[in-house]
């Protein structure tokens, strides 16, 4: 008889413990098509991030609005890459305009910017294999948000099929209304009822299983600061929805002081059908963090979490410094094992940009050149950006000139460039 595991065979042995699914293997087959089709890249990062986060204390990532964003985040160490639908709507969107963080984009903005993520750590591992050996794992695993899903559970199973296709590892489903979705740091949320919302995230959970990918899906719940409901159909809501106060939309309103415990109830629900539970908060508190990981794990052993170390907190005037040190080793150790900084490349990209443009206004050239030295002074910690054209990969397209010609072309760009006679090789 075929089983999941059959389905899906690069998957870990226990990969889909205590994951319940409302259909059968036969199901899926069905659903396949005649020809398999596969995903590599999504395949071995989704392998490699459910290794991480079972082998490493926590994995913590940043937000990439660029590929290249995501090339020094892997050159510096990091191990897994965060793509953020919010930086998606800022700036990196098909539609080619700047958004609010509503679901305003084109559904397939995201999954594009996961394609050229991946374009670019593919051609980085190309540049250093050809210059001698690839010195790191350039294929970061990429967790990459799929907001309220663009609509229901066919919308959910299709973005989840476009992540797969570009190569994404894990994808996160959060339970808003997607017509009125909002950042999990504005107001104005509305959440679906739960088996809605399990409906979206078993979804997600098909698409992967037709794909035979083992992604990993991520359950959001922004029920912590949301104050709307669109039903009351599920029971499980009734403790924290007035049933009878609703707004001019036909919106219930939620029981005030009730977020945290509707966020356990929650991510109880969707831990059956979810490899990660993501509860979204609205302050960093280790308290909270703790109560709902112990209430989680007292029913789920082991479950794994998920927490946004957001740039919506401001975190000097809500922790001292010897906390914000701490603070995501000791996420870590409740069971919070992949962290991430959601809008890391929108705010790192802005100020830096905004402190060059500064200086460049009054002292010109002088504050290029201080930019150009801080870049010297990083390559002793692995930074070779300074080099520009070798960065992009002049030198590899040389090779494949070289190579063409057999080594008989007069054309190639890097011997009588103004790099190689101005900045040292590494």
């Amino acid at each position: 008889m075929t089983t999941f595991q059959d389905l899906v065979p690069t998957a870990a042995p226990d990969r889909f413990d205590g994951i319940e699914r409302p259909y059968t293997p036969a199901d899926v087959l069905r659903l396949r098509g005649s020809f398999p089709i596969q995903h590599t890249l999504a395949e071995r990062g989704a392998n490699r991030l459910w290794d991480l986060l079972h082998t490493e204390p926590f994995i913590n990532s940043l937000g990439a609005m660029t590929g290249n964003q995501a090339m020094q985040m892997v050159r510096a160490g990091l191990k897994a890459i965060y793509l953020s639908g919010w930086q998606v709507a800022a700036d990196s969107n098909t539609a080619s305009s700047m958004y609010p963080d509503q679901s305003l984009y084109p559904a397939n903005a995201a999954p594009e910017l996961c394609r050229r993520i991946n374009r670019t750590l593919q051609r980085a591992d190309q540049i250093e294999h050809s210059e001698g050996g690839a010195k790191r794992e350039w294929f970061a695993p990429i967790v990459a948000d799929a907001e309220a899903g663009f609509g229901g559970p066919l919308n959910s199973f299709e973005i989840m099929k476009a992540f797969i296709e570009a190569g994404a590892a894990g994808v996160h489903f959060e339970d808003q209304l997607a017509s009125e979705k909002k950042c999990g740091h504005l107001g104005g949320k509305v959440l679906i009822p739960t088996q809605a919302h399990e409906r979206n995230l078993i979804s997600a959970r098909l698409a992967a299983d037709v794909m035979g990918v083992p992604t990993l899906t991520v359950a959001r719940t922004d029920a912590e600061s949301a104050q709307l409901i669109t039903s009351d159909v599920d029971e499980r809501d009734h403790p924290f929805i007035e049933r009878d106060n609703r707004t001019v939309e036909g919106f219930f309103r939620l029981k005030p002081g009730t977020g945290l415990d509707h966020c356990i109830a929650r991510g109880l629900s969707y831990a059956r059908y979810a490899d990660l539970l993501w509860w979204e908060t609205s302050h960093p508190d280790l308290d909270d963090a703790r109560r709902f990981a112990e209430a989680v794990h007292k029913q789920y052993p082991g479950k794994l979490l998920a927490y946004n170390c957001s740039p919506s907190f401001n975190w000097e005037a809500k922790l001292d410094k010897a906390t914000i040190a701490k603070f995501q080793r000791e996420l870590g150790a409740m069971g919070y094992k992949y962290q991430f900084v959601t809008l890391a490349g929108f705010h790192a990209l802005n100020n830096s940009m905004f402190e060059l443009a500064d200086g460049y206004r009054d002292h010109g050239m002088a504050a290029y050149s201080e930019l150009q030295q801080r870049e010297f002074a990083n390559e002793a910690r692995g930074y070779t950006a300074t080099r520009h054209q070798r960065e992009v990969g002049t030198g590899y397209f040389d090779k494949i000139a070289e190579t063409i010609t057999n080594g008989q072309s007069s054309t190639t760009a890097m011997k009588a460039s103004t790099e190689t006679a101005q900045f040292a090789a590494e």
